[in-house]
């Protein structure tokens, strides 16, 4: 049984689709990359989730029941949320936060410990939230969603603040909340780095989806090039004939260095020409980005929504210009 269903799901607000039409299950241990830009819906698909919108149509499924059902309470401790802006009382230290919330939830003061520890919170714990920079808040927020060991997380912008050391900290905790069985649902909009540590990514655009899969089901879908370069002593006039008839592109990036473009299921073709020639030292291949391919799929969707790339474009520097 997946942890998170929707079926045909469709959500309204004073008469305008926020979400159009979204069919979306989430495996047991599985990391969903949920993307798109401002306005395509994942806020309100994590809302739906949580149990804080119902659906106009379609039906939400979270651990087998609906979200909003009056018994779902009884399920809840096993969710774990962590918003975009994180925000507790300032006067409170950060171990007195997580024994409030801790009280609540009914978690002993020992996880309290072993949170602020494993978030690197342990030196802070009996400062004031009002002296933790933006990056120790959301640290203090993450720990807070975990103190019940949820089996399905939603982080919503969690690496907003984060420096990069924090940044490689958090996506190992995911790893390992991975290793332990948890779902995860992580909405970005910062994607260089999430790649590595998502399962399947799911991007939203204008309220359904238009795309879902693995990256390498993404690539195989958008078919856009790879690039390989080659480095080396190369008679690259050869080399351009022998390559020419199954790639794309080629460039000249200097007298020793190559950039092939091609179709990802020339790749072994190109490596067997490449390799034929002994003056060459290196082979870099890469593939296309998370980010490229996120740029593919919205492309339409956002050219018929009347929102420009430039609009995510610039939502994005911000996020990345926060990042300290």
């Amino acid at each position: 049984m997946s942890v998170v269903q929707l079926e045909n799901v469709k959500k309204n607000f004073d008469g305008v689709a926020a979400i159009k039409s979204l069919s979306l299950n989430i495996e047991e241990g599985e990391v969903l990359g949920l993307f798109g830009h401002n306005g395509a819906g994942k806020t309100t698909t994590m809302k739906l989730i949580l149990g804080l919108l119902e659906p106009s149509e379609g039906h939400v499924s979270v651990f087998g029941h609906a979200p909003t059902s009056s018994h779902f309470s009884d399920y809840r401790y096993r969710l774990g949320f962590l918003p975009e802006n994180v925000s507790f009382y300032q006067q409170l230290s950060g171990k007195e936060v997580l024994t409030y919330f801790a009280k609540l939830k009914k978690v002993s003061k020992g996880r309290v410990y072993q949170l602020l520890d494993e978030v690197g919170l342990s030196h802070a714990a009996n400062r004031k939230v009002k002296t933790y920079s933006k990056g120790m808040k959301q640290r203090l927020g993450l720990a807070q969603a975990l103190l019940t060991e949820p089996k399905l997380l939603l982080l919503d912008e969690p690496t907003v603040g984060l420096d990069p050391i924090a940044t490689q900290d958090f996506y190992h905790m995911v790893d390992q909340l991975k290793k332990s069985g948890c779902s995860v649902i992580l909405c970005s909009h910062v994607l260089p780095g999430v790649e590595k540590h998502i399962d399947r990514a799911a991007i939203l655009g204008n309220g359904q989806l238009q795309a879902l899969g693995t990256l390498s089901d993404l690539r195989k879908q958008a078919e856009l090039p790879l690039k390989v370069q080659i480095q080396g002593e190369l008679n690259q006039d050869i080399l351009r004939s022998e390559l020419e008839n199954i790639t794309t592109n080629i460039n000249a990036l200097n007298d020793k260095t190559l950039e092939v473009s091609a179709l990802e299921s020339q790749k072994v073709h190109i490596l067997r020409e490449i390799m034929k020639h002994p003056g060459v030292s290196d082979i870099d291949m890469q593939p296309p980005s998370l980010e490229q391919l996120y740029r593919y799929f919205v492309e339409n969707d956002l050219n018929t929504g009347n929102v420009s790339h430039s609009h995510f474009m610039n939502s994005q520097s911000k996020q990345k210009e926060g990042v300290q």
